[in-house]
């Protein structure tokens, strides 16, 4: 069994047997939160000027809370809607292999740096998406690549329109209350 900074290594690297490996490993979800813990601290200390410590704190709560939206909306998606004959999982399969995909979200502190931050941070979005697509393709089993960034596109439509009517709602609240 591969230590923690393996598998963050191996699964920035996209590596498939290391996304298989914390797939299988029940133990691992508290090493995936890290994971996410650790991706979005360095987000959001990359734009600590701009949004200070409260915009870290919220951001990193903000990542954790997605990122169990997200997996719950990828399961439903991967299993219920578009499985392939083979597919079998479950919600800590989901959360562990998305979970571990954040590995290369660490490298986001870099983004603090002048001029090429700006660089570094859309570098790493592209890396993102690409590691959570091998994550989505492992966690639910697939053959097919295309399956696996079609479930991906379509969790992450449901996710922004859950975002924005969430923001729209805390809005409103906030609204009528002042």
């Amino acid at each position: 069994m591969s230590s923690l900074t393996e598998r963050m290594i191996g699964a920035a690297k996209l590596d498939v047997a290391i996304y298989e490996e914390v797939e299988a490993d029940t133990t691992a979800t508290g090493q995936a939160l890290l994971v996410v813990v650790l991706s979005s601290l360095a987000a959001g200390l990359s734009f600590v000027t701009l949004n200070g410590i409260r915009g870290v704190i919220w951001g990193t709560l903000s990542a954790i809370v997605g990122w169990i939206i997200w997996a719950g909306i990828t399961y439903l998606v991967g299993t219920k809607m578009l499985p392939e004959p083979q597919t079998r999982s479950d919600m800590g399969e989901l959360l562990r292999t998305l979970g571990f995909a954040m590995s290369p979200g660490i490298l986001r502190i870099l983004g603090i740096i002048p001029i090429i931050g700006f660089v570094v941070n859309l570098v790493v979005l592209f890396w993102l998406l690409a590691a959570v697509v091998v994550a989505v393709r492992q966690a639910l089993d697939y053959k097919s690549t295309g399956r696996a960034v079609g479930v991906c596109l379509i969790g992450f439509i449901v996710y922004i329109l859950a975002f924005i009517l969430v923001g729209t709602m805390s809005a409103g609240i906030s609204g009528l209350m002042n």
